[in-house]
């Protein structure tokens, strides 16, 4: 039997009693990092072997893993911390085992995703998980064209040291949308922000990004937002820029035109090229008109 075991995201006193049964009673644990996993087992008193299954690994090991599943071995999955197979390796050695038909069972704990999706005051009705967007432009690019129409409750999870460029890549393509930066969730640091992505790069501009982050975006407004097919004027794009020019004055905050007009263009979800000239057709007509 494969058992998926939910490990704390941080207070280690979020462990459940099943989780500990059977980490105790099971043959093997098969571990992100040993090193981690093995804290939080001597925290318990617990003595299991203990094999590694990470990212750069799981090619060699999963088989490995299987045939011990085969010759009746209970092997324990966990992750660094949560649920396994959210967003790490499990998921492929969880596949693998059902693909074979073994037996494969859960023992649910915490999610740092769906606690940050209940802490954020956002809507939690319909929410779509996107876990970590990376650095790979293609799939950024996917993510941007998905986020600026997608109407439910965003979940992704972000390193620290790419906070602030992903509160960047919000602020161009969702403009004021709220936010909600949740910071070291269940430790003696938690913290939850809530506000805009502008707001939030701010915050961070100020103050180092540390620790463990997920983000709890929200949803596009209906009413607000266009579709592909719904063309914008150059009237609708000169207004928009003017309006969100105004806001930003009024508030204290100095943003160049050349951001204002990326987050026109991502309103609008047309490219910020042809935002720019719509934009400065009608600039020059009334300038002209004066």
């Amino acid at each position: 039997m494969l058992y998926v075991v939910a490990t704390p995201i941080g207070n280690l006193g979020d462990i459940s009693p099943r989780a500990l049964e059977v980490l105790e009673n099971c043959d093997l644990i098969a571990a992100e990092d040993t090193r981690h996993t093995q804290k939080l087992l001597s925290h318990f008193d617990i003595k299991k072997p203990l094999v590694s299954y990470y990212e750069h690994n799981k090619v060699a090991r999963g088989p490995l893993l299987i045939e011990k599943l085969h010759s009746g071995e209970n092997i324990a999955l966990v992750s660094d911390a949560g649920t396994p197979g959210i967003s790490d390796p499990g998921a492929d050695l969880i596949k693998a085992a059902t693909d074979e038909g073994l037996e494969v069972s859960m023992i649910p704990g915490p999610v740092a995703g769906i606690m940050a999706l209940v802490l954020s005051g956002l809507p939690t009705d319909k929410f779509v998980f996107e876990g970590f967007i990376g650095t790979d432009n293609k799939k950024k690019q996917e993510f941007a064209d998905m986020i600026i129409e997608e109407m439910r409750t965003v979940i992704i999870y972000e390193a620290p040291h790419r906070l602030l460029k992903t509160l960047e890549f919000l602020q161009q393509h969702i403009g004021d949308r709220r936010v909600a930066v949740c910071r070291e969730l269940t430790k003696t640091h938690e913290e939850v922000l809530r506000g805009t992505a502008t707001e939030h790069i701010s915050h961070f501009t100020q103050i180092e990004p540390r620790g463990e982050f997920v983000l709890v975006i929200e949803g596009a407004d209906k009413k607000t937002s266009r579709s592909h097919n719904e063309e914008a004027t150059a009237d609708d794009i000169f207004n928009k820029f003017n309006e969100l020019s105004d806001k930003y004055a009024s508030e204290g905050i100095r943003r160049k035109k050349n951001d204002i007009i990326k987050e026109v263009a991502a309103f609008f979800n047309i490219p910020k090229n042809q935002a720019y000239d719509m934009y400065e057709t009608v600039n020059q007509q009334t300038q002209g008109g004066l």
